[in-house]
């Protein structure tokens, strides 16, 4: 019952901003968007990783909002602590520091203005280490991230049949629909461990810093309906949690606080990678 009554409380937050109107990309959006963002506990700022205009507007958004705490879907826990909070706004060392050159994240020039705006915050990472991926594929996000854990932000509950038929569809079209189907509910698996792994790193920034604590992460795990807020909810059900979805061009898929807009980055065609004709 605690369940339910956290998702309905989440969804009520969202249609009541929602119901602002607060989308656009220019500097009123930016303004409402922060004051709709701002008083909550953990704020999710959404992303398209490769798009400039999203990175740029986090960081203003983190300037604005001023947390006390940072985290990152794309730097591990052992990275973050590794990190100088006084010295982010340096690109060339933060990039360093990070081996971001061979992290597989799009070029550290989009990310430079956000770290730089995290600049004093306590800096916590969510990423899942590369060499524990594999095992984590293998025997599921509720075996991996420990019983305890587990049953404490929800990984333990099997997805109802619906949803779960609809992520691995989701899963297909995001990999061009070039997956066996049996990979199809590994990859649904991983994704939980990922939102319940980003969960886990804000409810612990919150418990160490008293918040506020930004997120910065994917439109995916940035989703109210079922992103990381959903298993945070779960551990925390008194905690006032928003999101901001960014979209490209009105394209996005879940459901948001609120959304801003931007042109879609140039990218070349990501289905190119599944092709083994010519």
């Amino acid at each position: 019952m605690r369940k339910r009554i956290s998702l309905l409380k989440i969804m009520a937050s969202a249609a009541a901003l929602a119901a602002l109107g607060l989308s656009g990309a220019g500097a009123d959006g930016l303004s409402g968007a922060a004051d709709a963002l701002r008083g909550a506990d953990v704020v999710i700022l959404g992303e398209v990783h490769d798009n400039p205009v999203h990175h740029q507007r986090q960081a203003q958004l983190l300037m604005a909002l001023k947390p006390k705490a940072v985290v990152w879907e794309m730097i591990t826990s052992e990275q973050a602590e590794s990190l100088d909070p006084a010295s982010l706004d340096d690109a060339g060392q933060t990039a360093k520091m990070l081996n971001w050159a061979r992290s597989g994240w799009p070029e550290f020039a989009l990310y430079a203005p956000v770290f730089a705006a995290a600049k004093g915050a306590r800096q916590y990472g969510a990423l899942v280490p590369r060499e524990q991926a594999a095992e984590a594929l293998e025997q599921g996000g509720a075996g991996y991230f420990g019983a305890g854990a587990s049953a404490r932000f929800g990984l333990d509950q099997p997805l109802p049949e619906a949803e779960q038929a609809a992520r691995e569809a989701d899963q297909q079209a995001n990999h061009c629909n070039a997956m066996p189907p049996e990979m199809l509910p590994v990859l649904v698996n991983f994704q939980r461990l990922r939102d319940a792994t980003l969960a886990a790193a804000a409810d612990r920034a919150l418990a160490d810093t008293g918040g506020p604590v930004a997120v910065i992460t994917g439109n995916g795990h940035a989703r109210m309906d079922r992103g990381l807020a959903v298993y945070l909810a779960k551990a925390r059900p008194g905690a006032v949690i928003r999101s901001l979805g960014q979209s490209e061009r009105g394209q996005i898929s879940g459901q948001f606080d609120l959304v801003l807009d931007a042109p879609a980055a140039e990218r070349p065609d990501p289905c190119l990678a599944f092709r083994t004709d010519g």
